[in-house]
């Protein structure tokens, strides 16, 4: 009974504060580590100790896999260098580097415990770095370096601890042994990794119902931990190679009902699994504080180890990005820009280092006879609150303060909209090869929904955001329908006149159906249309080189609809001869009338503060 009051326990605080932070707009983590740290020292919440096994077999495998689940595979791809070099190299030079910090303050402390606190503390947490980054808007390059790094520093980090401590223990390894048994940790925990990938893929081609679909993957992370562990290969790794290609292959192998499924499932797991582990690490603060005072070295080392110890992590880690970044990631300039990297970037990236569980849980690997052993679990615990602290809060600040910009809600919209225009344009060469008895107009139906779908992508671009566009109108209009279809719904299901089953998949089509029309307006709300450098969303267009973005006409207007009485949604301007028109979302669209009238192939958009252009031809836009 006791055990379950503590779990609900946690699970209102972990509710509790989540939703408290949302409010008063503070990082999660930060909060609910501040209020483990409050509730460690309250005389009637039972003392919690987070063993190693806990983390690292039940809570480590699940974070991990919906990490990865959230991990563009393209991306990550894109970034394996510098993802590599501070996955890998930071966590071997961080560990020697607190290792001799360490040193200096306890001459007396084996070199390989010393170096085991190294290996402790030097992975940054998956979930801290993400969770903080997301909210604040950190630039995505940033986001996916620190989600790469999080995801495969842990693999370096525990092969460099388990060294450490066989050295301690008396086992001896030499430089090639140490070598020799990293390599045989990744290269086993990829090969685990990709075996468990080739297999669930198979299973799902076989497997229809979405539920069991799901329930699979939740089996996924812990069989690849367990699978490697067995073969001393390293199950951080096989998590997370696992569950990277099963997301990156989930569209050709999972229905869509079975993604939906998951990604719903994977969120909410991940949701309360990351926050509990926040709210875990400050539970730990009044028995390590308590076993740390009782050493015989003195309060005035313990302070002194905990902050050489907190600094050095710290200071490390951005004395390595700054010549990795310049010297072996990209010297020269971005090739997307033009321009040399600026350096707030790799600060921010630098600064971004906070710790979470993984080092408690790593801490609690060290033997019970490790020398100062409750000491070294201090300092652990000041690294993960001290840089949870000290980074989460200047975070946003920082971020701030170096101009560094956050992902545009416009630029994305403009992306969006053709990325949908160009799959819309590969559908209707599909639907013209299709033979079609259609007495019924059914494929014109297809093609008026499908362009619908388009225009309102391009709808939430081009909208003044005080005007209310056509898509609006329509989710305004049609969800309070769906709200009286509910009501007349629930009516008939409370006279019990129809079959529950039937009223229930009733109630999940107007659900969908809201959904839908409710992420589409919340995105519309978030969107912004600002000033912006231009850049190539789809793929390389002669016609858009050829045609250059100009200053707009002064107090633009569709002289078509004028003539013909009609109102226009949004404004084009074409490039080739300055002929404006109405986008498609208008009534007439006059815009694309005049370009099947002189296959002009350039438009640019007339409206206040948008410099993008559009590719009649090639369906591309700059």
């Amino acid at each position: 009974m006791e055990i379950a009051l503590l779990l609900c326990g946690i699970a209102v605080a972990v509710l509790v504060g989540t939703s408290v932070a949302e409010k008063v707009r503070v990082p999660a983590p930060l909060l609910l580590t501040a209020l483990g740290v409050a509730g460690s020292y309250l005389p009637h919440v039972p003392q919690v100790h987070l063993e190693s096994e806990v983390v690292l077999l039940g809570l480590l495998p699940p974070l991990l896999y919906a990490a990865a689940q959230q991990t563009s595979l393209v991306d990550f791809n894109a970034n394996r260098r510098p993802i590599l070099l501070l996955s890998v190299g930071l966590v071997v030079f961080t560990a020697a580097g607190v290792g001799a910090a360490a040193k200096l303050v306890l001459p007396d402390l084996p070199w390989a415990v010393a170096l085991a606190l190294g290996a402790v503390v030097a992975p940054p947490d998956a979930v801290a770095a993400t969770a903080i980054g997301r909210r604040i808007g950190l630039p995505r390059r940033i986001v996916t370096i620190l989600e790469g790094e999080s995801l495969l520093n842990d693999a370096t980090a525990l092969v460099a601890l388990r060294t450490a401590i066989a050295v301690a223990a008396g086992t001896g390894l030499d430089a090639w042994g140490i070598t020799l048994d990293f390599v045989l940790a990744a290269g086993g925990g990829l090969l685990v990794g990709v075996v468990l990938f080739l297999v669930v893929a198979k299973v799902r081609r076989l497997v229809t119902d979405p539920v069991i679909d799901s329930a699979m993957s939740l089996v996924v992370p812990f069989v690849a931990y367990l699978t490697a562990e067995e073969l001393h290969a390293s199950g951080v790794l096989a998590v997370v190679v696992a569950g990277l290609l099963l997301a990156h292959k989930a569209p050709v192998l999972q229905s869509a009902q079975s993604r939906i499924t998951e990604r719903l499932n994977w969120r909410t797991i991940a949701f309360v699994l990351e926050n509990t582990v926040f709210l875990l690490i400050g539970l730990q603060a009044w028995w390590i504080v308590e076993g740390a005072l009782d050493s015989p070295i003195g309060l005035g080392r313990i302070a002194a180890l905990c902050l050489v110890v907190l600094v050095a992590v710290v200071v490390l880690r951005l004395v390595w990005v700054f010549p990795t970044r310049y010297v072996l990631v990209r010297p020269g300039p971005d090739p997307d820009t033009g321009r040399p990297p600026p350096w707030t970037y790799t600060f921010i990236l630098g600064w971004a280092g906070m710790r979470g569980v993984v080092t408690l849980a790593a801490a609690f690997v060290l033997p019970e006879d490790t020398p100062y052993r409750e000491v070294l679990l201090l300092a652990a615990f000041a690294v993960v609150a001290g840089t949870l602290f000290l980074q989460g809060l200047t975070l946003p600040w920082l971020a701030r303060r170096l101009r560094v910009p956050a992902p545009d809600p416009a630029e994305d919209a403009l992306a969006r909209a053709t990325l949908l225009q160009q799959a819309s344009k590969a559908a209707f060469e599909e639907l013209d090869q299709q033979e079609h008895d259609d007495p019924h107009g059914v494929v014109d139906l297809i093609r008026q929904r499908v362009d619908q779908r388009n225009f309102a992508a391009w709808e939430r671009l081009g909208t003044a955001p005080d005007v209310e566009s056509p898509s609006d109108l329509y989710a305004r209009v049609r969800m309070a329908m769906l709200a009286a279809e509910r009501r007349r719904v629930l009516e008939i299901r409370g006279s019990g006149s129809t079959p529950s089953d039937v009223v229930a998949d009733v109630l999940a089509m107007l659900d969908v159906e809201e959904s839908m029309l409710t992420v589409a307006s919340e995105e519309r709300a978030e969107l912004r249309v600002v000033q912006r450098e231009a850049r190539q969303t789809g793929e390389r267009c002669a016609d858009l080189e050829e045609h250059a973005a100009v200053d707009t006409v002064e107090d633009p207007a569709c002289t078509d609809c004028l003539a013909e009485g009609t109102r226009w949604v949004a404004l084009r301007q074409c490039l080739t001869c300055g002929h404006v028109g109405c986008c498609d979302s208008s009534p007439q669209q006059h815009a694309t009338g005049h370009f099947h009238d002189t296959t002009h192939p350039v438009v640019q958009s007339a409206e206040p503060g948008e410099d993008w252009r559009w590719c009649y031809v090639h369906h591309t836009t700059a």
